[in-house]
């Protein structure tokens, strides 16, 4: 199960469709925050591109982390949440191809995984958990 076409559509609909590649959709050294100095952005935009990505998600794990981090500034954006939005599309750019992949006989097994760093988001100071299907 992929989403290759719409991704395509996505890519092409904000003009990132001829954009450089990346090889991961979020930096590690990338921390944010609320940004109250920097420039602020288009919300409509914003907003759209942050719903389009969340649905695309649903096919594409390796993207929702990032989706989910920019998804908190969707009432106020700046240009440094932009950029890293923009950072997910040039991951996409490189991997369009990518989806899920699920055996007709297999047996599902559900692990769940919790942060041990105790609500370490300077943001919201919520933790972070991760579910595996498979």
């Amino acid at each position: 199960m992929n989403q290759a076409k719409y991704c395509k559509d996505l890519l092409r609909k904000f003009e990132m469709d001829k954009c450089k590649l990346i090889s991961t959709p979020f930096s590690t050294s990338c921390h944010l925050d609320h940004d109250e100095v920097g420039i602020s952005i288009d919300e409509t935009k914003y907003r759209g591109l942050i719903g389009s990505l969340l649905y695309l998600s649903a096919s594409r794990p390796d993207i929702m982390f990032a989706v989910c981090m920019c998804a908190q500034f969707q009432s106020a954006p700046k240009e440094s949440h932009f950029n890293a939005v923009k950072r997910i599309l040039k991951y996409l750019q490189g991997t369009e191809e990518v989806g899920l992949w699920y055996l007709g006989k297999i047996s599902l097994s559900l692990t769940g995984y919790s942060d041990s760093d105790f609500a370490g988001c300077k943001i919201d100071r919520k933790s972070t958990s991760c579910h595996l299907l498979g």
